[in-house]
């Protein structure tokens, strides 16, 4: 009764399933390998923003690289900001996806070096964008500014394409080495966004800490795909199962069809 097996209908399903059996398995180890890489990296996140402000050179120095273990630190620094050479950073959004600008200001320390400062963002004046536009000024003089340690942007790891030809004090990555070039000055690697002091007026508007990643849902899909690949064997038991009490059935009938009527 289990020569239907061997119709092509049947063996074209059974090769469907086993092709599906380990698919499946693959998929839920890959969700899982993203669960557990999405979760290593919000430890890192929580670890660096709960950890407790050090002075910025203790982390940087020119040409540094600034590390994934380093990303998101609290950092200190005291000097003051160098408006003359300020840049904005194009087609940047905020919480509310709306396209604007992040304000780049170099902030001069006590020994000559130049740390970068992501002031915040601001919006764009018109759709041409070809003006520099009106920006907040900071605090003057020497204060002490505090930040998240961020590493330098480039087009592989942002997707952002670095432009030529921009109008007049904007740019399109913020990048160190870039910066100590058009500044000719000894750069920290990376830069910070500004969390303190406050801008006044609530403008630049604060760039928002970096959300957790929802490494649960991955979890979820891996077990998804693992029950998927088990309840693919068992499926195809029922459909088995189904095929062989059908044709049954059918041979009954036709048994009894076949057969003389009673006299």
């Amino acid at each position: 009764m289990y020569r239907f097996l061997l119709s092509r209908q049947w063996v074209i399903l059974t090769l469907v399933a086993l092709l599906l059996i380990p698919t499946m398995i693959r998929l839920g180890f890959w969700q899982m390998h993203r669960y557990e890489e999405r979760t290593a990296r919000n430890d890192l996140v929580a670890e660096a923003l709960g950890a407790k402000p050090v002075p910025v050179e203790s982390l940087t120095a020119p040409g540094k690289r600034i590390t994934t273990h380093e990303r998101y630190r609290t950092v200190t620094a005291t000097g003051r900001f160098d408006t003359d050479h300020e840049v904005v950073v194009r087609r940047r959004t905020n919480a509310q996806d709306k396209i604007g600008y992040h304000v780049l200001t170099p902030f001069v320390l006590d020994d000559g070096k130049v740390l970068l400062v992501n002031r915040g963002w601001i919006p764009a004046d018109g759709p041409s964008q070809t003006e520099f536009p009106e920006v907040p000024a900071p605090p003057r003089g020497e204060i002490t500014v505090t930040g998240r340690m961020m590493p330098d942007e480039t087009t592989a790891a942002s997707g952002i394409k670095d432009l030529e030809g921009l109008p007049d004090r904007q740019i399109m990555l913020i990048n160190s080495e870039q910066e100590a070039a058009r500044l000719d000055a000894r750069v920290l690697g990376g830069y910070i966004v500004l969390t303190d002091p406050e801008p006044k007026g609530s403008t630049p508007e604060a760039i928002g800490k970096p959300g957790n990643e929802d490494a649960a849902l991955n979890f979820a899909y891996a077990i998804q795909w693992w029950l998927f690949s088990a309840a693919v064997p068992v499926g195809w038991w029922i459909l088995v199962r189904r095929e062989k009490r059908d044709r049954e059935s059918a041979e009954d009938v036709e048994t009894a069809e076949a057969e003389p009527a009673p006299v």
